[in-house]
């Protein structure tokens, strides 16, 4: 799946991690999605890199690693800025 794709599940992905882990995040909603894009393409590569197999499409599998890899990216981001 190209990193169009990938984009456009991030945006998808960042809102349902928001929704997942309500909070005040600094910088709103846009640095949400951000980390949603962010989160959903690392997580793509590290699914594929691992062997968990090839994402590919709009399914629901590759779907659910973009989650996974926005909502892990969006705990590092609170953990790191909620230290300031």
């Amino acid at each position: 799946m190209g990193i169009i794709a990938w984009i456009i599940f991030g945006l998808i992905a960042g809102a349902i991690a928001k929704l997942i882990m309500p909070g005040d995040d600094p910088g709103g909603i846009i640095v949400t999605i951000i980390i949603g894009i962010v989160g959903a393409v690392v997580g793509g590569f590290i699914s594929t890199a691992l062997g968990f197999g090839a994402v590919s499409g709009f399914n629901i599998g590759s779907f659910i690693v973009a989650i996974i890899g926005s909502i892990v990216l969006l705990v590092i981001y609170r953990m790191v800025v909620g230290r300031r």
